[in-house]
């Protein structure tokens, strides 16, 4: 039947929701593009993506494999997601600290923002540009993150503040800084934590 959607996207195939518009010739396959989203050219989209419904990836961001972009989130250029980031709805990225109607600015005058492999970041989260937020971090709804997050490290709040840390599979860790989920010893180092068994 027309408009159906397909439930099983072929691993050698990007799908596009006849409703979504995908107008970068960069994206991996197994990526599917849902109704009502915009991928700009100049996007770079990695493999086995999920763009849900009206979310918007601008020119020059970067998506890498495995990365969920759910619905209304804005990407833009500047940003770059790393492998299996975890974006929730309504994300909004940011690029630019001086943003002038009357201002055009070059691709070299923005900020740029880091996302690191497997971070989450929750519904609503703000994210002000030229801040690194490390692997495996994850802000909680709501967080408005304006300084670099440390690799595991859990924040929250307006501006968002670190609150504990946290496993690769989501868990809040103990005060030992183990997994009380996956039993997952950590242990800190420069840029966060980093797991040792």
């Amino acid at each position: 039947m027309p408009g159906d959607i397909p439930l099983d996207i072929p691993r050698d195939a990007v799908f596009v929701h006849p409703r979504g518009l995908c107008e970068s010739d960069e994206v991996g396959a197994g990526t599917r593009v849902w109704a009502f989203a915009h991928v700009l050219p100049g996007a770079r989209v990695g493999r086995d993506c999920n763009i849900c419904d009206c979310a918007f990836i601008e020119n020059g961001a970067v998506l890498g494999d495995r990365v969920t972009v759910k619905n209304g989130t804005l990407v833009f250029s500047g940003v770059t997601c790393e492998d299996e980031v975890f974006l929730g709805p309504n994300v909004l990225f940011t690029n630019d600290l001086r943003p002038r109607a009357a201002l055009r600015k070059g691709p070299d005058a923005l900020l740029s923002t880091m996302v690191r492999r497997g971070a989450s970041l929750g519904a609503g989260v703000v994210v002000v540009c030229g801040v690194e937020i490390g692997a495996y971090a994850f802000a909680a709804a709501g967080a408005v993150v304006t300084r670099d997050v440390p690799a595991h490290a859990f924040v929250a709040g307006n501006p968002a503040r670190q609150k504990g840390w946290v496993c690769a599979c989501g868990e809040r860790l103990d005060a030992d800084l183990v997994c009380p989920s996956c039993g997952t010893k950590h242990e800190p180092v420069e840029a966060g934590l980093r797991p040792v068994s």
